[in-house]
């Protein structure tokens, strides 16, 4: 079989249809319409607690394209030389794959990175959030992009965008039409080949948020502020007022929906092409993205809620047979040991700390790990959970928290005073190597810290 897998960043999972049936995302805001990865979705094992492992962008994709771990072991780098490093192209390849990579996903492409290692071809499309693609001038002006809270620094990254797109006129300009316009004439031309293998790496959703404007639906017409396509990092509040968080929260779902809308394009491509009958295809996110649920925009070590963690994760097999939904955990590093099982390559898979959910796939069921850690390497924080705990460990001096993300999953009451055996429990499933806070110890709302069944002291 042929194997594509379509990367999509900062895709929060309550913002795909399917997943969320339709109920409204924010106050004041409709949920974004995602009728094509919906329909995907319908042909597909659809995973509802699918979870990163170390994030963000880069370590994701260290996992995902390895089978390994990065929690523990590495920080944001640089794919390793072989064979400290073997990614599934350089499993593929040898077995008579020919493989390809479309991205703009600017980390990717910087020098030194080393993640289109193995492929046949590689596909960069530049220009993307800060990539350092256009000098001249922007002919736009930044006022109209910023509020008055803004710093020179956030200042010269919108201008960057914003020089980078003043080309921009008819949506296939728009980076996400790009990308999945050269994977379909990746997938045209390679379409001899016996075994073909396509990672499509999209960088939207992420941010900065400009839709094409047939697309810009989910903003409010009579706002009049300055078009905040790039949100600051840290307290929304202290940035931006009510009516400026609702609209930058309208751009993201505005993103979210010309991003499906492209990947509609491709998938009807695909199935001129005849890929549907013979392809595995996997979609998923690397993460999803916080707008302000918990008070804070963009990615960050402390942010570790459904916001971020929760992502579509979908593989759909040829023809879309066997498509249900799981409540089967699985967490990233499992991704590539699957595929290997899955194309008879398991041999392939015994060094990898990922394990296979192939089993899920072929037979069914709804269990495959018992629980998840994820964080950052750099940081303190650690989510620990399982299918109705969410355990968020935090640094000293910050109370810990515990969520019952089943009746709560806006992760709005912590639980972590009326709940202890539950957080303590989480906590002494994973030792001290996956950690930098203390480790053994839960601590409750008071501050007071209770000894974990891990039994230290």
């Amino acid at each position: 079989m042929n194997l594509i897998v379509v990367m999509l960043d900062s895709l929060r999972q309550d913002h795909v249809g399917f997943y969320h049936g339709g109920e409204r995302s924010f106050e004041g805001v409709s949920p974004c319409e995602t009728p094509n990865i919906d329909a995907f979705a319908r042909q597909s094992v659809v995973f509802e607690n699918a979870y990163p492992e170390g994030l963000p962008t880069i370590p994701v994709r260290c996992s995902l394209m390895t089978g390994q771990r990065t929690l523990p072991y590495r920080p944001w780098e640089p794919l390793r030389e072989y064979p400290q490093d073997i990614t599934l192209t350089e499993v593929l390849r040898p077995e008579g794959y020919v493989c390809g990579l479309v991205s703009d996903t600017y980390h990717l492409m910087k020098p030194g990175m080393n993640f289109h290692r193995g492929f046949h071809s590689f596909v960069w499309v530049r220009g993307q959030e800060y990539d350092a693609y256009v000098s001249s001038p922007s002919r736009r002006k930044v006022e109209d992009y910023v509020n008055e809270n803004y710093s020179e620094e956030w200042r010269k990254m919108v201008h960057q965008f914003l020089a980078n797109t003043d080309e921009f006129k008819v949506e296939d300009d728009w980076f996400a039409g790009k990308v999945f316009m050269e994977a379909s004439k990746w997938a045209k031309g390679n379409r001899p080949h016996d075994k073909t293998f396509l990672w499509i790496d999209s960088f939207d959703p992420h941010e900065p948020w400009d839709p094409p404007d047939g697309y810009d639906a989910y903003t409010d017409p009579s706002y009049r502020g300055p078009r905040l396509i790039l949100p600051m990092g840290g307290e929304a509040s202290k940035w931006a007022g009510d009516e400026e968080l609702r609209f930058v929260r309208g751009l993201y779902a505005g993103e979210v929906s010309f991003v499906d809308h492209c990947f509609g394009k491709f998938m009807a491509n695909l199935e001129v092409l005849g890929y549907l009958d013979d392809s595995i295809i996997v979609l998923l996110a690397d993460h999803g993205h916080p707008l302000a649920d918990h008070g804070k925009f963009l990615k960050g070590a402390d942010r570790m809620y459904n916001e971020l963690l929760k992502v579509p994760f979908m593989v759909r097999f040829p023809g879309g047979k066997g498509a249900r939904r799981t409540r089967a955990i699985v967490q990233f590093q499992d991704l590539a040991p699957t595929i290997l099982e899955l194309l008879g390559m398991g041999r392939e898979t015994s060094s990898m700390h990922g394990r296979s959910f192939a089993h899920l796939l072929l037979e069914g069921g709804d269990e495959h790990r018992e629980s998840i850690i994820t964080g950052y390497h750099e940081g303190v924080d650690r989510c620990i959970r399982d299918r109705v705990w969410s355990y968020i460990q935090r640094p000293d001096g910050q109370p810990d928290e515990l969520y019952n993300v089943v009746k709560d999953p806006k992760e709005e009451i912590n639980l972590i005073d009326d709940e202890p055996d539950e957080a303590k429990r989480l906590s002494a499933l994973y030792g001290r190597y996956f950690r930098r806070a203390t480790a053994g110890y839960v601590k409750g709302v008071q501050g007071k810290y209770e000894l974990s069944s891990t039994g230290v002291e």
